[in-house]
């Protein structure tokens, strides 16, 4: 049960306030190196997941779970996701005029989603450093980060269920998920403390990117936070840190060890992750195979194209 106040404050203490979180900050100033040569010309973000961009997903997600503001961190070379948030009059007239109802919907869709603001990031200096340029957006209340490359299936709720722990019990939410220790050292890891409340666990260290031998755990930090606002206060003294970035895990670092109440949210529901070639694929076909109008055709496709590959080696033989 979430209680009517939240609780935020000092970095060493926990004080009340009636405010809850609002806002969301969406960092999308990365350069998509690993989808090159693609997005020499589009950004990575706006790549189709079906007929759909991965960031409107990401979007969707932040206003299902009622935060209607949305700060998008940009950088060079990204004007066309602001273009893709924006009206598009001479578009919307010409399918009107054609009666083309779903499709005008469908435009119509990312821009009436969520009120979206921009802001560039200028250098590009690392997550925590992108977070910094949300400072004047969020003020003094708690706010969501969600990472473009993480898609969460709208059917599993962990933004909802993040916001609420926060509510609860202050301070700081992350997304956790159990990685496997062979694969911990490429992500951000965390040492927790197991809690009563099932799936939610408090973290009393965190380490970016261990050796898998060094690691506290095999639970990885992936893309959504529920940050207090005393995070912007230790960005502005954290060093960068590992690849000469500003980390955000090393901030969290930070306010954990001054006593700022930390939790962790273990996810065990679907992700999809769009930041790798694989994945990406992996996600395009689990959501079109989903889908009424898509799902039944893609399958069967699918059952046949799967029997009809040659077994393994008969290339060979």
């Amino acid at each position: 049960m979430v209680p009517g106040g939240l609780w935020l404050g000092s970095p060493t203490m926990s004080t009340p306030t009636p405010r809850a979180a609002r806002k969301a900050v969406i960092p999308v100033a990365g350069m998509g190196t690993r989808f090159l040569p693609a997005t020499k010309a589009v950004p990575k973000e706006l790549l189709p997941v079906v007929d759909r961009p991965a960031l409107q997903y990401i979007v969707e997600e932040a206003a299902r779970a009622g935060l209607a503001e949305v700060l998008m961190v940009t950088g060079r070379n990204k004007a066309a996701i602001e273009d893709f948030f924006d009206r598009t009059p001479e578009l919307e007239t010409a399918l009107e005029k054609k009666g083309d109802a779903g499709r005008l919907a469908a435009v119509q869709e990312s821009t009436d989603v969520a009120q979206v603001h921009f802001v560039r990031q200028g250098e590009a200096r690392g997550l925590g450093h992108a977070v910094l340029q949300a400072a004047a957006f969020v003020g003094d209340e708690p706010f969501a980060v969600l990472l473009g490359d993480d898609l969460i299936d709208a059917r599993d709720h962990l933004l909802e269920q993040m916001l609420a722990v926060q509510a609860e019990h202050g301070g700081s939410v992350i997304a956790l998920l159990d990685v496997g220790r062979e694969n911990i050292d490429k992500y951000g890891a965390v040492a927790i403390q197991e809690d009563t409340q099932q799936g939610v666990v408090t973290i009393t260290g965190l380490v970016e990117k261990p050796p898998v031998d060094e690691a506290p755990s095999s639970l990885a930090i992936i893309g959504r936070y529920v940050l207090a606002p005393e995070v912007f206060a230790v960005l502005r003294e954290t060093a960068p840190g590992r690849g000469g970035e500003i980390q955000l895990t090393d901030a969290l670092a930070t306010l954990v060890e001054r006593g700022h109440p930390l939790h962790g949210v273990v996810f065990d529901g679907r992700r999809y992750d769009t930041g790798d070639k694989l994945d990406y694929l992996k996600a395009v076909i689990r959501l079109a195979s989903e889908r009424e109008d898509l799902g039944p055709a893609l399958r069967s496709w699918l059952t046949e194209f799967v029997a009809d590959l040659p077994a393994e080696g008969a290339s060979q033989a």
